[in-house]
């Protein structure tokens, strides 16, 4: 149950209008200051948003010992891993029961200490991302793993040894376990069917910049030669995508005008391509993307979610919410995560009409095909969605239902924002500066 503190009320029906700024990705600064652990001196991490991850991340380096303290400008962090050091099994569990990132410590501590200990992961439940494959890929760089009844306990009875390890599936999180302990393991390790996102090649400048040695092929091949020290580094984080996609489609779903500060074309390239096809509309400069609805009606599309370069499953269900305003019936694919689409049947009861289904609809059959999953959407519209009683389930969920809240007529009470503090820097704070009219329970109007 949550507090009254936990909880927004937003009045909707007023297009969002104005400009916000996005700073570093929530998917590449708390990897880059775990990065900073396997460096023999300082880092310096520019562009960090005041998120929850981040803040979960800094408690964790800190309890082993890293001096984590404000740069010299907003939103710099820098991160002294000299006296790296074990931390109390019950101080890290506290810290990280609401976070996956922890598993990502396994690699640095085992190079910087000979063992880690991990707890039970929390995160988003959108599907599964089970850990297991992060202890395998360990285990073949040479760790041994004990599970224990509060965690995992690993060590590493010499120096980790570089592998040969194919993916079945291009998991960004995998991807990003390998880079993090193959740079320091001995020997050449290389990883085939990888990640290639944009986080993923930003981490990859991270730990090239501390003196790895890392080339990337076309055909998601990643060579990780092994050396024997790593450097500080010095990086400015790339802007968060996702966020600036959720602001798009916020635009699209009011009938707004939304200026993104610090938006950039070439890793948006897919999503700009669609909102385009649903008929929002967008300019870029050098310094942001503009957002809008032209006016008239919204088309209904096809789309399916698919590993970069394809169309993020991190965008899908803020658009959702703009598809509900198209005219016809839109197909939604999720091949990504077999539970995302669980956050329509909230909106279907502001007024939606979404069906879901088992089969893979309107495209390539995917890994959920025939596993009974509820990853195809059929999505009727244009529909007038009215205000409701909102429990926030994720944190992508969690800021789509803040979309349809405030295109719908009336209020809505959405229970559980605190999760989306996660993953959106100042939320609060931004939907005030669009003119979106909201307020905490017991509160003047925001």
């Amino acid at each position: 149950m949550t507090g009254t503190d936990d909880v927004l009320l937003v009045h909707g029906g007023t297009p969002l209008e104005g400009e916000i700024r996005v700073r570093g990705a929530k998917n590449l600064v708390p990897k880059a200051m775990v990065a900073a652990l396997l460096g023999s001196g300082p880092s310096r991490l520019r562009n960090v948003p005041d998120i929850r991850d981040v803040r979960v991340v800094r408690g964790l380096l800190q309890l082993h010992g890293v001096t984590v303290r404000p740069g010299e400008e907003p939103g710099e962090l820098v991160l002294d891993p000299t006296h790296v050091e074990s931390a109390n099994v019950a101080d890290i569990d506290a810290h990280a029961g609401s976070s996956r990132i922890p598993i990502l410590f396994c690699g640095p501590l085992l190079h910087r200490l000979g063992h880690a200990f991990i707890p039970g992961l929390g995160g988003c439940d959108i599907g599964g991302r089970p850990i297991d494959f992060h202890f395998d890929v360990l285990r073949q760089f040479g760790a041994t793993i004990e599970k224990r009844a509060d965690g995992q306990y690993l060590e590493a009875p010499q120096r980790l040894r570089g592998c040969k390890i194919r993916l079945p599936y291009p998991s960004v999180g995998s991807t990003e376990q390998v880079l993090l302990t193959a740079v320091l393991a001995e020997g050449v390790t290389e990883l085939s069917n990888a990640a290639v996102e944009p986080e993923i090649e930003d981490l990859i400048c991270v730990l090239q910049k501390m003196g790895a040695i890392i080339s990337m092929d076309t055909d998601r091949t990643i060579r990780i030669t092994g050396v024997d020290r790593l450097d500080g580094y010095t990086h400015r984080a790339l802007p968060d995508r996702l966020e600036a996609a959720s602001w798009a489609s916020a635009a699209l779903a009011t009938e707004g005008n939304i200026y993104v500060r610090g938006a950039q074309q070439r890793s948006m390239m897919t999503f700009l391509n669609t909102y385009r096809k649903v008929g929002g509309a967008f300019e870029i400069d050098d310094e942001g993307i503009r957002f809008w609805h032209p006016g008239g009606s919204l088309n209904a599309i096809h789309l399916e979610t698919d590993v970069h370069p394809g169309f993020q499953t991190d965008w899908q269900q803020p658009l959702v919410v703009a598809l509900t305003q198209a005219s016809g019936l839109s197909i939604v694919h999720e091949t990504v995560y077999e539970s995302r689409l669980g956050f329509t049947s909230a909106l279907n009861q502001m007024g939606a009409h979404i069906q879901l289904y088992r089969e893979c609809l309107g495209g390539s059959d995917c890994r959920f095909g025939q596993r009974n999953f509820l990853h195809s959407a059929v999505v009727s519209g244009p529909t007038k969605l009215q205000g409701a009683d909102l429990v926030i389930p994720d944190l992508r969920g969690g800021f789509s239902y803040l979309i349809a809240a405030l295109a719908a007529q009336g209020t809505s009470r959405v229970h559980g924002i605190d999760l989306i503090n996660r993953g959106y820097e100042n939320f609060m704070e931004k939907l005030v500066e669009l003119g979106a009219k909201v307020e905490l329970p017991g509160s003047a109007l925001v």
